[in-house]
C-alpha cells in the first residue's frame, strides 16, 4: 500500500460508497485513483479501485419520516467517521472525491431523491455534482451484475426486482411499498399465514398447527389479541415479516396451508423477474436473488427456483459479485471519474 509521503500534498483523495438499510449504514473508503498498489477485496476480477477500509452507522428511515433527515445525515457522517478511523492516522482527512448513497425509499427523480442529495452534499462536504443519491436496488444491483446485463430479485421484509440489460436500459417490478405490493417478501409471508390463522380461528378453516405457532409466536391466546396487536402502529411489515420462519419451518413439515402460502409467494417472486425480462427482452437472464428472506427461509429459495425454471427456463441463477455497498463505490468511482463516465441517477 502507498504511503502519502510518496505523492504530492493534495493528490490523493477518497471515494466513499454507501449502504444505508434501516438497521444499520456501512460505509467503504478506496482510493479516487489507483496509487499504484495492488487492488484489495475487488469480488470476481480485479477492479478499478482497492477498498481501504469500512465503517458502520445507525441505520436510517424515510427522509418523510419524523426525523428522517437527521438520522439520513447522522448514518452518513457516523459510518463515514467509522471508516477514516480504520485508516492510517496521516490519510484520516484526506478529501473525499465524490460518494455514492444506496437507501430504501429513494425513488429516481423524486423530490425525496433531491432532499436527500442536499443532505448527503451538507454531511459529506461535497457538491451535489460529486454525489449520487439512490435507491439501495440500484447499488445492490451494480454490485450483483456490474455493468452488464442481469437482473437482482431481493426478498427480505418487501421485495423488488431490478435489471439492466448492458446497453444503459434498466427496469423495475415490484417494490411499490407494502401496503400495495408485499407479495413475495416476508412481510407478506407472515401477514397471509396471519390471515388464515384468523379464518381457522373463527370456523372457515379446518384447524393445523399454523394457527397455533402463530399465535406462541405473537403471545396471543385469541384472534382478538391478534387484532389489535397487528394494528398497532409499531407492528408494521416488521412485525409480519418476523413471522415468515414459522410459516417457512411448517412448509417444510408439511403444513398444507403453510405450504400454500409458501407457493404463492415463490411464484410472485419468479414473476417479478419475468417481468423485468420481459421488459429489456432478455431471454437468458443471470439472476441473484438476494435478501434475508431467500438467504434464511429455505423453502422460499427452493420454490423460486423451481418456479423461476419453469416460467423462465433460459434464467440462469448465479451468486451476486458484489454487494451493495460495493456497488456503490463503483457508482462513486464513475462520479469522480468525469462527466462522460457518469451514469443515471
Amino acid at each position: 500500500m502507498p504511503s502519502p509521503a510518496d505523492a504530492p500534498a493534495g493528490e490523493l483523495s477518497l471515494l466513499a460508497g454507501f449502504d444505508a438499510g434501516q438497521t444499520h449504514t456501512c460505509c467503504l473508503l478506496a482510493w479516487a485513483e489507483d496509487p499504484g498498489a495492488p487492488g484489495l477485496n475487488e469480488p470476481g476480477s480485479a477492479g478499478p479501485f482497492q477498498v481501504l477500509a469500512e465503517g458502520e452507522g445507525p441505520g436510517v428511515s424515510h427522509l418523510a419520516a419524523a426525523g428522517g433527515p437527521e438520522r439520513f445525515q447522522a448514518a452518513l457522517a457516523t459510518s463515514l467517521a467509522a471508516a477514516r478511523q480504520q485508516l492510517p492516522s496521516a490519510w484520516r482527512h484526506l478529501p473525499l472525491a465524490a460518494g455514492a448513497i444506496g437507501a430504501s425509499g429513494i425513488e429516481v427523480g423524486s423530490p425525496v431523491q433531491r432532499q436527500g442529495l442536499a443532505l448527503a452534499a451538507a454531511a459529506l462536504a461535497l457538491p451535489p455534482e460529486r454525489l449520487l443519491v439512490t435507491g439501495d436496488e440500484r447499488t445492490a444491483l451494480r454490485g450483483a451484475c456490474g455493468k452488464g446485463p442481469g437482473i437482482l430479485v431481493i426478498s427480505g421484509t418487501g421485495c423488488i426486482a431490478l435489471g439492466q440489460d448492458g446497453q444503459g436500459r434498466e427496469h423495475r417490478c415490484g417494490g411499490w411499498g407494502w401496503l400495495l405490493d408485499g407479495a413475495g417478501s416476508a412481510m407478506d409471508l407472515g401477514r397471509d399465514g396471519l390471515a388464515l390463522a384468523v379464518q381457522m380461528a373463527d370456523g372457515r378453516l379446518a384447524e393445523t398447527e399454523l394457527r397455533s405457532q402463530l399465535w406462541q409466536a405473537l403471545g396471543a391466546e385469541t384472534a382478538q389479541e391478534v387484532k389489535a396487536m397487528v394494528v398497532a402502529p409499531e407492528f408494521g411489515p416488521a412485525g409480519f415479516a418476523r413471522l415468515a420462519p414459522v410459516v417457512n419451518q411448517l412448509a417444510a413439515a408439511g403444513d398444507p396451508h403453510a405450504r400454500a402460502v409458501i407457493t404463492a409467494s415463490a411464484s410472485a417472486l419468479a414473476g417479478l423477474v419475468v417481468g423485468v425480462a420481459r421488459a429489456l427482452e432478455l431471454a437468458a437472464p443471470r439472476v441473484c436473488g438476494v435478501g434475508g428472506a431467500l438467504g434464511h427461509l429455505d423453502q422460499l429459495r427452493l420454490g423460486f427456483g423451481a418456479c423461476l425454471a419453469r416460467e423462465l427456463p433460459g434464467a440462469t441463477v448465479v451468486e451476486p459479485r458484489g454487494d451493495a455497498c460495493w456497488g456503490a463505490l463503483e457508482l462513486a468511482h464513475s462520479l469522480a471519474a468525469g462527466p462522460a463516465a457518469q451514469e443515471p441517477g
